[in-house]
């Protein structure tokens, strides 16, 4: 993977988080993974709130999109709004198979939509797909 790289998990069941950490680590041990329980967190980290900056370029989100507090279309809305964040690249991660919510993703400029179930129970393909799309696009 890319040198550096951080990514944002924005997921509010720990054992997914677990899983889907388990998964990238075993790609790139050294990837940095900055985990938050739903949008308003994963905001405030973007913007600064947070007390220390934990999020350094390069970066991507993995977004779950039923979260409490924040969700994640929501959480899409602010970013796509705020100019410091709007080319933020974001992958959908949930459980929702939908053709509205899967539409409405990609309305946001999502980089990607996937389904938790299809992923596999270790989130196998996930870490693949990651891999592939950074040296597809080259974030550095």
């Amino acid at each position: 993977m890319i040198k550096n790289l951080s990514i944002l998990l924005v997921e509010d069941d720990d054992v997914a988080a677990e899983a889907v950490t388990r998964s990238l680590k075993k790609v790139d041990p050294k990837i940095k993974i900055i985990w938050k329980q739903n949008g308003k967190l994963a905001l405030d980290a973007l913007r600064e709130k947070a007390q220390q900056k934990e999020i350094s370029e390069p970066y991507l989100v993995l977004l779950d999109l039923n979260m409490p507090v924040m969700n994640g279309f929501e959480f899409l809305e602010h970013i796509r709004k705020d100019e410091k964040l709007n080319d933020t690249v974001v992958f959908i991660l949930t459980t929702s198979n939908e053709d509205n919510d899967r539409t409405r993703a990609y309305h946001n400029n999502v980089a990607g939509y996937m389904v938790k179930h299809a992923i596999g129970p270790q989130f196998a393909k996930l870490a693949t797909l990651m891999d592939a799309y950074i040296h597809a696009v080259e974030l550095e």
